[in-house]
């Protein structure tokens, strides 16, 4: 099994709702071919660095997963089918950046106890 990190980009035109439903979409997809979701974070709307497609933003999602390598091939069929996606970049990570990924993760919910102590 091999870890991978892949980014997408979605069309800002889509509402909250929409956005939501293609996320499930892609990590019920990524569950139903074999891969575990270690991590997953939306990043929200923000401003592309050049336009695509005539649109200046967009709303970019993170997930951390491991797999076999034929799931990325099917992943990337599926983001390329879908018109809602603008951009997407898939990455094997190596043993250094899962441990960074996993030191980071944990600095992550460190913080979130330490502000749900003060709250």
């Amino acid at each position: 099994m091999n870890h991978y990190e892949t980014v997408f980009i979605m069309t800002p035109v889509l509402s909250d709702d929409q956005v939501k439903e293609a996320v499930k979409k892609y990590l019920a997809f990524l569950k139903e071919n074999g891969a575990e979701i270690i991590f997953e974070e939306s990043w929200g709307l923000k401003k592309l660095a050049y336009p695509i497609q005539k649109k200046n933003n967009g709303f970019y999602h993170l997930v951390e997963f491991t797999a076999e390598g034929n799931v990325v091939n099917l992943l990337e069929t599926a983001f390329r089918r879908d018109e809602k996606l603008i951009r997407f970049l898939t990455v094997k990570l190596d043993k250094f950046a899962v441990a960074y990924n996993e030191k980071k993760h944990a600095q992550k919910k460190a913080e979130k106890t330490e502000t749900s102590k003060t709250l």
